[in-house]
């Protein structure tokens, strides 16, 4: 059985911000952490964490709200799945939700936003999409 940690980490976002929680806390990989600082950079989260040592190894997110206490994040999907890779070149990245929303893409320089990867002209696995 294939488990895919990101999805897990994309639902947890999801299902924290429907109960209007303050933070979540989910189990630490590199990908993760690196996927969380670029959507705090984005300022979809509030604030990154990493706590605890070897395999007790955790982040929290802090989830963003605006002053109407709506959560910042309205849509999360992930697009590459563990079955099903997806590869795009820099010219096929498309902008999402007419560039409100962010595509998160892994390249060879490590991730980045859609945007950016169009820029730098780098292709890679496109790993999500959010607004």
């Amino acid at each position: 059985m294939i488990t895919d940690s990101i999805a897990d980490m994309f639902t947890q976002i999801r299902n924290g911000q429907a109960v209007q929680k303050e933070a979540v806390w989910i189990p630490f990989s590199k990908l993760r952490l690196n996927i969380a600082r670029l959507l705090q950079k984005e300022e979809f989260l509030k604030e990154v964490k990493s706590k605890g040592k070897d395999c007790n190894r955790r982040i929290g997110l802090v989830l963003n709200y605006d002053d109407k206490n709506r959560p910042a994040i309205h849509s999360l999907e992930r697009i590459s799945k563990p079955g099903r890779r997806i590869y795009r070149s820099a010219h096929d990245i498309k902008s999402y939700k007419a560039g409100r929303g962010i595509v998160v893409v892994s390249t060879p320089r490590g991730l980045m936003t859609g945007q950016e990867a169009r820029k730098n002209n780098l292709g890679g696995e496109l790993i999500g999409k959010l607004w």
